[in-house]
């Protein structure tokens, strides 16, 4: 059996993201992003946290994600975890990991507070209005509000979902 490899994080990018064409043509867009959680000790004093995460883009996600976001805005991010190996300047072998988004939404925030361009997500979603969001291999356009299909019978509702 095969294992699941699926990242979901909401966070704040840390910089203003990089974009790059490589020599194929293709664009790249790498960003930082922090999380951070908040909790009170058994003292009762606040303690806080902050992780901070890679993110890397490409195609017309990363298109999107260089032309919009900036420093400060918050972001929801979908994709997988990927590490990579590269040598430094001294030769020594290092290691990094990353998230290589599939979906990248654009929740708020930034310095500049003007509305950024919607986009789409990778899978259709469900959404209650136009969505930001952004997905890998496309360009900017707007979601559609769309709501679940009615249950068949009201005794399974698992059933408009293909359970059981």
């Amino acid at each position: 059996m095969s294992g699941v490899n699926r990242v979901t994080l909401i966070g704040n990018l840390g910089a203003d993201p990089i974009l790059r064409s490589l020599e194929n043509g293709d664009t790249v867009c790498d960003f930082r992003i922090a999380m951070s959680e908040a909790w009170k000790d058994k003292n009762g004093e606040k303690q806080e946290r902050t992780e901070w995460m890679t993110v890397v883009t490409w195609g017309g996600l990363a298109d999107t994600c260089g032309q919009y976001l900036e420093k400060g805005r918050q972001v929801y991010v979908e994709g997988s975890l990927r590490t990579r190996e590269w040598t430094d300047k001294e030769g020594v072998k290092r290691y990094t990991t990353e998230v290589k988004a599939t979906s990248v939404q654009f929740l708020g925030g930034g310095r500049s507070e003007e509305p950024a361009a919607p986009a789409r997500t990778e899978q259709q979603q469900p959404a209650r209005q136009p969505a930001q969001t952004a997905r890998a291999g496309t360009r900017a356009s707007t979601s559609t509000t769309r709501q679940a299909p009615p249950a068949t019978d009201a005794k399974k509702p698992w059933a408009a979902r293909g359970g059981r």
